[in-house]
């Protein structure tokens, strides 16, 4: 698998001289191989994919767009993303049920006025829209994608994606202690656990410190300290620190890093950079 950061911030869009290293852009990953395109999650970042799709993978790749959850910073660049508005290209979007509303439904909140001026049913290209059973394997080509409910305020899914023998766990917003009776003591309290059980590489929430945290409880998002416990508690391979806090400067994350990130873990830690590649 080959994967891409292309929005890594939190919450709103944050371009300074103090976030270019990690950068600004909300959350967007890109999955690729010589066939598909797999998108997780469609932030500010997803303007920037869209604009770099060139016009053999247009005419090749099957692209597919897998939403966690219907907050302004997971979806704000879909109406910018170039190939919806290519006449009859296939593209599907998955996300999670909410409540009685459809997923088409809740796109179509976005797309039109007020908000919008392009309708949903106005975009050109060929939009498939399927609504994602949780726990439910569902595969994309060679990918095998399980979504399942994850703590986070309103209807929000994590995904593990698989293929050949590599893992990927995606969950961006996610706070895995407000859901434990004793975290991280408790894999089957724990919220996310299967989703990043045993990860080559997983891709989770880091938007605060502890200290920060104690006064955000219930916000739905994860100090940086429970996620490395999340992490270790799902003896993953990697972590990738991910949903920076608008409020934490390049220097910020840094300093954390420092404090926060015992070298002596079982397992890799890294700060989510947006412009990087990953191979698994």
């Amino acid at each position: 698998m080959n994967l891409s950061y292309w929005g890594t911030r939190g919450s709103v869009p944050t371009f300074n001289l103090q976030t270019q290293k990690y950068g600004g852009n909300t959350p967007c990953v890109a999955l690729s191989d010589d066939q598909t395109l797999l998108i997780l999650d469609a932030g500010s970042g997803i303007r920037g994919l869209g604009d770099s799709i060139s016009q053999d993978m247009m005419d090749h790749y099957d692209i597919h767009i897998l939403i966690t959850h219907f907050h302004l910073d997971h979806i704000q660049g879909l109406g910018f993303f170039k190939p919806l508005y290519v006449p009859g290209k296939k593209i599907t979007i998955w996300g999670p049920p909410v409540s009685d509303t459809t997923l088409r439904a809740n796109v179509g909140k976005y797309f039109g006025p007020p908000l919008f001026p392009v309708h949903l049913r106005e975009l050109p290209c060929a939009l498939t829209l399927h609504e994602i059973v949780p726990q439910e394997p569902f595969y994309i080509h060679s990918y095998k994608i399980v979504a399942d409910f994850i703590c986070h305020p309103g209807a929000t899914v994590g995904y593990r994606i698989s293929k050949g023998n590599k893992i990927l766990s995606y969950i961006p917003d996610h706070e895995p202690w407000l859901g434990s009776v004793d975290f991280p003591n408790h894999a089957e309290w724990t919220s996310g656990y299967e989703l990043a059980k045993d990860a080559d590489l997983l891709i989770h929430d880091s938007h605060f410190t502890n200290d920060q945290y104690e006064g955000k409880i219930g916000w739905g998002h994860c100090s940086i300290q429970h996620a490395i416990e999340f992490a270790k508690l799902a003896n993953v391979k990697r972590l990738d620190l991910f949903h920076h806090n608008p409020e934490h400067t390049d220097e910020d994350l840094e300093e954390y890093y420092v404090r926060l990130v015992d070298n002596s873990l079982p397992f890799d830690v890294s700060l989510a950079r947006e412009g990087t590649n990953v191979t698994l």
